[in-house]
């Protein structure tokens, strides 16, 4: 169910964007509470069950506050889960205040947003995902666990517009993920598969904040 009336949210922090096609860029990020999901290679356990209540009001605020110290375009809204909450109000309060915001899904969940560029990161075991992110999603994300084939990376990028491209992310960036995801690419290719990249997290590389 959407919270109609506050926010449910874990932290509030301005870092550089650590992930995606936005990588590099400096940015306020929202970490709402709660997640629908709850993968077990998640890196961001912490945000399953924290947080504190805010009104949407309470949010910008705080976020012009930030904006005086660290003058950026950029606010990504990521979690947990950030669609388990109804974002629509701070989304047009932001964009009011000429912010552009980045949302950061699982895209288990959809309802309509006006935010500029919506990154979906699909979960195993069945990769589900909204159909209205077929057109609407700027960047596809699949984390390389373990398990991870060929075969999954060719059904979502059949299921996507070819000039939106699907990041194949090592998990954690370790070593045996970072292998498997390059393996990954190389049979992408001969698959015939275009805009199959290798991403990884500028953040677990660069202390970012």
């Amino acid at each position: 169910m959407l919270r109609p009336h506050t926010l449910k949210i874990v932290e509030i922090f301005t870092s550089l964007q650590g992930e995606g096609l936005r990588q590099g860029e400096p940015t306020i990020f929202i970490r709402f509470s709660g997640c629908n999901l709850r993968c077990s290679f998640c890196d961001t356990k912490y945000a399953w069950q924290r947080g504190r209540d805010y009104s949407a009001e309470q949010v910008v605020e705080k976020i012009k506050k930030i904006r005086e110290r660290f003058p950026v375009g950029w606010v990504c809204l990521t979690g947990g889960e950030p669609l388990l909450q109804d974002l629509r109000l701070l989304i047009r309060l932001l964009k009011k205040e000429k912010f552009k915001v980045q949302v950061e899904t699982n895209a288990t969940l959809y309802y309509p947003l006006a935010a500029d560029w919506l990154s979906i990161s699909p979960k195993p075991k069945n990769f589900f995902f909204c159909a209205a992110y077929r057109r609407l999603a700027k960047e596809v994300k699949i984390v390389v666990t373990k398990d991870l084939r060929v075969r999954v990376v060719e059904k979502l990028r059949r299921a996507f517009p070819r000039t939106t491209p699907i990041l194949l992310q090592p998990q954690s960036n370790t070593r045996w993920s970072q292998n498997l995801a390059k393996k990954l690419v190389r049979e992408a290719l001969k698959a015939g598969l275009a805009n199959v990249r290798l991403s990884v997290q500028l953040h677990k590389i660069v202390r970012l904040r």
